[in-house]
């Protein structure tokens, strides 16, 4: 078998299957009626091939010289073995013969020649490679072979963990010891995305007096406890690990304790224990991290993010994947999305994608911050693209805290739709993932949203413990403007959905404060108040304008584009009315041409002011399809069936609560109803399935 080296084609039968796992029962003494009349030299060979041995390496003893002179030498028994189609003409042994000589030889026999083949291939200087893997596949135990695969293992564990975890297993099938590479064993199966068999690899050997490895152990541990949502279980871990130990997690260390409003405890340990060792890649990435971090809770937070982004450059260069609470990477990402710039945080995003920063495990939270980043730029389509990338991104169920984040994505998504079915089923199943989590430093936002949402249907006291948690947590970090803004704003939200001015004043008077060191608070701030002059009554259409436009240039175009459509419905003037939809109506990013036919009104073509264009049925946005109305009709019609005054309609879809009532008049005449009930039956008979009785 010239040329040939030890793949897994010589020697990889399924394992149960191998005729090595067969009782002594089923092992049979005779050999198959292919190896009739084969002779002794001929059989040797044939069963050194099947163990592993090839041609032109050192064969067994077995096959000495003497055989060989005895035969005509090793040329001639090679052509009897072919001859008698017992070897193929690349030089493997025949399989059904092959397995019979496995099965018929004692399993002696067959470990004392794969010992002499590790043995000899070692000796030659030789990596025994997939060798290694076929050996201990078959059952065959060697400390030889254990070490060989736990070292190919290491050298694969940062970059590709799921080889790793292979490997380790293998190695444990061939006596390796379960404590030595516990945690690394850990490391390359959460790198994978089971949290649960990484968290009972990492229990037992954490319950071990001494355990080898206990830093990354920790490390391991911490990152698991974050992906659960529990990131103050994290710290608790890097706690009890002590800072006599912490050594060059100490990074990791800082984004637990920060994270869990543990600002002080974090101080603290990096200052014992400072960055050590050569600065690589990975230690610059670490480094930078927790010092962006930091800063995101001081005075000057405008500084964090190119400081996270640096960190999240050097981790995609590094190319390695370490077990962490949070990645460089959504760090920078919630910076900018904390800091009005979601453009940014969906570049950080796409680039760690491409880089694999975090690995598998982190994949599907880096596809849901993408998608939490276009919701927010008012784009539902890309945010729904990258849920999907996110919910098949690896083989495991979500993690906990991703789930919850998805959970958010959903009403958030559902809400500024403006489709009330959904909202509720997507409110359920938040409900009960919130349940599974707690709060913490890098959860605020999905937190705000559905305090926002729970506002609206009238639920906050599902979510009422939840938010004077996240109000302590700030606390004890100082309430830092970066992170408490956004969430001062939802509660701005929330107080005037729940008509509350009682609870709506300390958060407003929050923005205005922090307005001296945030632009993204100045702006909040005026987007506050131009609310609650809005729902007041009295309201300068230019005060609102500038308001609605600022909202956009952080970021928030729907927030702005709902305020100002609001603002024009509650509009005395006509010619504030046209104004206030015509800025909804530009910075609104999915904003189109009016969807009226040539029989609208001139005046409904100044006026409306249209959502993205609703394709029911096959319809086009302006022509009627087999219901008899248009996209925008039946859009109308939707909002109708759900009980909406038109002035209502008008602020879901940006359309003048006049346009709203010439589109039901239309409707009206076109379906042949007599009035508001045959109408309200006729349009559920339009649009199908799936809406409520009125």
């Amino acid at each position: 078998m010239t040329g040939q080296d030890h793949t897994p084609g010589h020697f990889r039968p399924a394992a149960d299957d191998h005729p090595l796992n067969q009782t002594t029962e089923t092992r049979g003494t005779d050999i198959a009626p292919t190896l009739t009349g084969a002779t002794a030299a001929v059989r040797e060979l044939l069963l050194a091939l099947s163990v592993g041995f090839s041609i032109p390496s050192p064969l067994p003893d077995s096959l000495g010289d003497h055989h060989l002179v005895d035969h005509g030498g090793l040329d001639s028994i090679i052509a009897a073995a072919k001859d008698a189609g017992l070897l193929s003409p690349d030089g493997s042994v025949v399989g059904t013969a092959r397995y019979a000589l496995l099965k018929g030889t004692p399993a002696a026999r067959i470990r004392a020649l794969q010992k002499e083949l590790v043995d000899k291939t070692l000796q030659e200087g030789q990596a025994l490679g997939e060798l290694a893997r076929d050996l201990a596949r078959s059952g065959f135990k060697n400390p030889r072979v254990v070490a060989e695969l736990e070292k190919a293992a290491d050298a694969v564990l940062e970059t590709d963990p799921a080889q790793a975890a292979e490997l380790y297993s293998e190695a444990l099938m061939a006596g390796g010891k379960e404590l030595a590479t516990a945690a690394r064993r850990a490391q390359a199966t959460a790198a994978t995305g089971d949290l649960d068999s990484a968290g009972r690899i990492v229990d037992r050997l954490l319950a071990m007096p001494e355990p080898p490895d206990l830093r990354l152990g920790v490390d391991v541990a911490a990152a698991v406890w974050a992906q659960r949502g529990m990131l103050s279980r994290s710290a608790d871990t890097y706690s009890w690990l002590g800072s006599d130990r912490i050594d060059g997690s100490a990074p990791l260390a800082a984004v637990a304790m920060i994270g869990s409003g543990n600002s002080v405890g974090a101080e603290e340990l990096l200052a014992v224990a400072p960055p050590s060792g050569s600065p690589t890649l990975l230690a610059v990435a670490l480094s930078l991290t927790q010092e962006g971090l930091r800063q995101t809770l001081g005075p000057a937070p405008e500084l964090a993010l190119p400081e996270l982004i640096r960190a999240s450059d050097m981790m995609n260069a590094a190319g390695t994947s370490i077990p962490l609470p949070e990645t460089p990477s959504a760090l920078a990402a919630l910076c900018a999305l904390h800091s009005g710039e979601p453009g940014v945080a969906d570049t950080v995003l796409k680039a760690a994608l491409a880089g694999g920063q975090g690995g598998d495990a982190a994949r599907p939270r880096l596809f849901l911050l993408r998608a939490w980043s276009s919701m927010q730029q008012d784009n539902a389509d890309e945010a729904r693209l990258a849920i999907n990338e996110a919910v098949k991104a690896n083989h495991w169920p979500l993690a906990p805290r991703d789930e919850f984040l998805l959970a958010a994505l959903d009403v958030g998504l559902a809400r500024r739709g403006s489709d009330v079915h959904e909202l509720v089923l997507a409110w359920d199943k938040a409900r009960e993932a919130m349940m599974h989590v707690s709060v913490d430093l890098y959860s605020l936002l999905p937190w705000g949203e559905l305090m926002i949402t729970a506002a609206r249907l009238r639920e906050s006291r599902r979510v009422s413990h939840y938010v004077e948690g996240a109000w302590d947590l700030l606390g004890r970090l100082g309430n830092p403007p970066l992170w408490s803004v956004p969430l001062h704003w939802a509660a701005v939200q929330a107080a005037l959905l729940s008509e509350d001015p009682a609870g709506l004043a300390p958060h407003a008077a929050a923005l205005v404060r922090a307005s001296e060191h945030s632009h993204l608070a100045s702006v909040l701030a005026a987007g506050g108040k131009a609310w609650v002059s809005v729902l007041a009554g009295r309201f300068e259409a230019s005060d609102v304008e500038t308001a609605a436009r600022g909202l956009a240039a952080v970021g928030m175009p729907w927030e702005g584009a709902r305020l100002a459509g609001h603002a024009a419905a509650h509009a005395d003037e006509r010619r504030d009315m046209v104004k206030l939809l015509a800025c909804a109506r530009d910075i609104h990013p999915q904003s189109a041409a009016p969807s009226g036919g040539a029989s609208e009104r001139q005046e409904d073509v100044h006026t409306a002011v249209v959502a993205p264009p609703v394709m029911d049925n096959g319809g086009s946005p302006g022509n009627p399809d087999s219901s008899g109305l248009s996209a925008r009709e039946r859009e109308v019609a939707r909002l109708i069936l759900e009980g909406k005054t038109y002035r209502e309609i008008g602020e879901a879809i940006y359309i003048s609560p006049r346009t709203a009532e010439h589109h039901v008049a239309r409707m009206r005449r076109r379906l042949g109803a007599e009035n508001r009930s045959e109408l309200l039956v006729r349009l559920r008979l339009a649009l199908g399935e799936g809406y409520p009785p009125p």
